[in-house]
């Protein structure tokens, strides 16, 4: 046990550093956290109180015979819900929070098994749309998530005409609905979310409101975006994104619903609690409290915006025509390529695009979209991370119309504005040489594109200076030698 108990505490320490940009001539990134001697962070320095915790575990371990679990982690725990309290500002006579949910999908779950009965109805945004798989996610022959399994769910949706979220109409859907439970957040919205909207329309159906936070925590609680907890009941995050901690993930909520949810937690829905993670989310809390952290949720902002603007005017389509926190959606669907083959393979296409090219389909030749799996497949490819993702419109989340891309780790890295237009040229290039892979295949088969892609000696030499250009900005943390 003392072995697995440091390894995990040895590993915890993953949340990112605040870094300045170092010289370029150099090519590296300093912090301003305290060194050791081998010029590492120094949790003793750093983190003091953690550092003492885990030093008093380890001679307890030490010193005695080792027969049960841990008794010194519930010490571990009381600090790492007073830093999570204090990093959103909440008062303790009003707030709770959970810090034992080992990921975001288990505390949405946990929230709703403590806060609804089987059959109950509740409202989350639709998939497609920008929601997330946990918020009640179903399809007509099956309840894709377990949320739609055990509960009543009804999609809410974005407008097709703007991309934001459409109030009015989730106001006459819940009116109808009467649901329990409204959810807001998402997984791929790219604005910031009006909680006094869902707020009333929520008290107007007798509704307790929760908020999903976890994509953009980091920067709620840097004061950057809207305060959900101005309006919400419950509030649910991850840990590991915007808030760059270890991974796993928190509930708040008010005091009165506790009891209901700490017990979903546990017995409810899971076992012992990962206490490395905590110990993790701890240390990462503390640092979202220093004003480095508040900087670099700006640069977080100022970098997603930068990315925006420069695809936009590179000609490519960006969902509500920008951002507001940390991400954008990117939509491939106008990159329509003609290929040879018969009419009957025409892939369903947005109303528009079918419009503006139905003049040009004849017997002889078809369309096909580029996609999100495709232009993910080049990506990965070149050393880029990106995911597929589904856009308004889209039939399927496994061929999807659009990728999503967020800056929070790159920003760690050093990224600024002038960086994040390097990457835009990188994207554009990626985009361009998926369009000449697809045209080569003359197919709409995956299988065809990656063919030719694995063989391109372009997506080859893109490779080589995409690591050129990533290799000046080191990763903060350890590094294995």
């Amino acid at each position: 046990m003392y072995i697995l108990f440091f390894f995990s505490f040895s590993f915890f320490r993953k949340c990112y550093c605040c870094v300045d940009r170092a010289p370029r001539s150099k090519g590296k990134a300093t912090s301003r956290r305290p060194k050791n001697k081998k010029g590492k962070a120094s949790l003793k320095d750093v983190d003091p109180e953690i550092f003492e915790l885990i030093k008093e575990e380890e001679k307890r371990q030490r010193c005695g015979l080792e027969l049960i679990a841990s008794e010194v982690i519930d010490k571990l725990e009381v600090l790492c819900q007073e830093r999570a309290l204090k990093v959103f500002n909440l008062d303790p006579k009003e707030w709770a929070v959970n810090v034992q949910p080992y990921s975001g999908s288990t505390a949405n779950f946990a929230a709703m098994n403590g806060l609804l009965n089987v059959g109950d109805r509740f409202m989350g945004l639709h998939l497609p749309d920008g929601g997330h798989l946990s918020h009640g996610f179903y399809r007509p022959e099956k309840a894709v998530n377990i949320s739609a399994k055990y509960f009543t769910s009804l999609p809410y949706y974005i407008d097709p005409s703007t991309g934001y979220i459409d109030y009015d109409d989730l106001e006459k859907q819940a009116l109808r609905f009467c649901p329990k439970l409204i959810i807001g957040g998402s997984s791929a919205y790219p604005r910031d979310w009006d909680y006094k909207r869902l707020r009333e329309i929520a008290d107007k159906t007798k509704a307790i409101l929760l908020i999903d936070m976890a994509h953009f925590s980091g920067l709620v609680a840097a004061k950057i975006i809207n305060n959900p907890f101005e309006f919400a009941d419950v509030v649910t995050t991850t840990t590991h994104k915007s808030l760059r901690a270890t991974r796993a993930a928190l509930i708040f909520c008010r005091t009165k619903y506790a009891k209901d949810i700490n017990y979903s937690v546990f017995p409810g829905t899971q076992g012992g609690p990962h206490n490395h993670a905590i110990a993790g989310i701890a240390v990462a809390l503390r640092e979202a409290l220093a004003p480095e952290f508040t900087e670099y949720a700006k640069q977080i902002v100022l970098n997603c915006r930068t990315l925006a603007n420069e695809l936009k005017t590179m000609g490519h389509k960006i969902a509500t025509g920008g951002t507001d926190t940390h991400l954008l959606l990117w939509d491939l669907r106008p990159h329509v390529m003609c290929l040879m083959g018969p009419k009957k393979n025409i892939l369903k296409m947005p109303n528009e695009t079918i419009i503006l090219h139905k003049i040009m389909l004849t017997s002889n030749f078809f369309y096909d979209g580029l996609t999100g799996a495709k232009v993910e497949y080049v990506c990965d490819l070149t050393a880029i991370t990106i995911n597929k993702n589904t856009v308004h419109g889209d039939k399927s989340a496994l061929n999807p119309g659009g990728v999503r891309v967020g800056t929070p780790a790159l920003t760690s890295r050093g990224f600024k504005e002038e960086d994040f237009k390097v990457v835009a040229k990188l994207l554009d290039e990626v985009c361009q040489l998926s369009i000449a892979i697809q045209q080569e295949a003359g197919s709409t088969k995956h299988s065809d594109f990656t063919a030719i892609a694995d063989k391109s000696e372009k997506v080859k030499d893109l490779k080589r200076r995409v690591e050129e250009f990533a290799e000046k900005f080191p990763i903060p943390g350890r590094i294995l030698e």
